[in-house]
């Protein structure tokens, strides 16, 4: 039970610690803002950590944070060959072909009243279907091989930056359309100077969901059939071998991917929306 008594007194203490550096004088300063979150994950990898050993919870229930370390720093050239099965491939592929096709398209229906009615609520139809679904049935279509679940990711990414790009090229006021056009200019060129930057921020926001899409539709659709590799495929037999320890490196990985492709879209975001409001905190 000590062990269980340390794990409370380090979470008090990392509790003590933010609460500080959050009511301090510079709590807005970037080390701060930064030192926080550090602050809490370490304390709460720590306590994991001091609970499991405490408490002897088996290995199949739940693997201490070392031993995530250990099997994650023994199988790095499994873990690689996954991530560029998985996410270089299967993964970000798809997220370009369904967020440029999506882009596309929705400027075509910016241009029609026909498809704006008419492909819309088929989108919502065809989002709200679960990916347990459709992955299988693109799997047969496309074989095992990546190719299957870059369509999976395009399946689920289309319609989410389709819907934020229609709305953020609707956002214009009248007065402003009407205002280009008194300036005589054509349709690309108002599209261009007006109505594209100011659906940028409705862009971004789909570019930013669909990462998470992208990453969660390509791990899934491994589960119903893909080669000897990729992250899907480790975690589904390693949790028939019960080897939850690389299960959870898997699960590691797929975090520090995810953190980094939104961290990716973010960046861009910041760098290419500076001027709205969004932006100045």
């Amino acid at each position: 039970m000590m062990l269980v008594a340390l794990a409370a007194l380090v979470w008090g203490l990392g509790w003590w610690i933010n609460l500080r550096l959050a009511a301090g004088p510079s709590a807005q300063s970037r080390g701060v803002r930064l030192a926080v979150p550090v602050i809490f994950g370490v304390t709460v990898l720590a306590v994991w950590e001091l609970l499991v050993r405490g408490l002897d919870v088996p290995l199949v229930i739940l693997p201490a944070p070392s031993l995530i370390a250990a099997r994650f720093a023994a199988s790095l050239p499994v873990l690689w060959a996954d991530f560029v099965q998985t996410i270089l491939k299967g993964a970000l592929g798809g997220y370009v072909i369904g967020c440029g096709a999506a882009i596309l398209t929705a400027v075509l229906v910016d241009r029609s009243d026909f498809l704006r009615r008419g492909l819309l609520p088929v989108g919502n139809f065809v989002a709200a279907l679960p990916i347990v679904g459709t992955a299988p049935i693109l799997v047969m279509w496309f074989g095992f091989d990546w190719q299957s679940k870059a369509a999976v990711v395009v399946v689920m990414v289309f319609f989410p930056v389709l819907v934020n790009t229609v709305a953020g090229l609707r956002e214009t006021t009248a007065m402003q359309r009407d205002l280009m056009e008194t300036y005589a200019a054509s349709y690309w060129q108002g599209f261009f100077k007006l109505r594209l930057p100011a659906a940028l921020p409705f862009i971004f926001n789909g570019l930013k969901i669909a990462t998470t899409l992208a990453l969660v539709g390509a791990i899934v659709a491994e589960f119903f059939g893909s080669p000897t590799v990729g992250m899907g495929f480790r975690i589904s037999t390693s949790v028939g071998q019960l080897a939850l320890d690389m299960v959870w490196a898997e699960i590691v990985v797929a975090a520090l991917a995810g953190s980094v492709f939104y961290g990716a879209v973010a960046w861009v975001e910041k760098a290419v929306t500076f001027w709205h409001p969004s932006q100045r905190a």
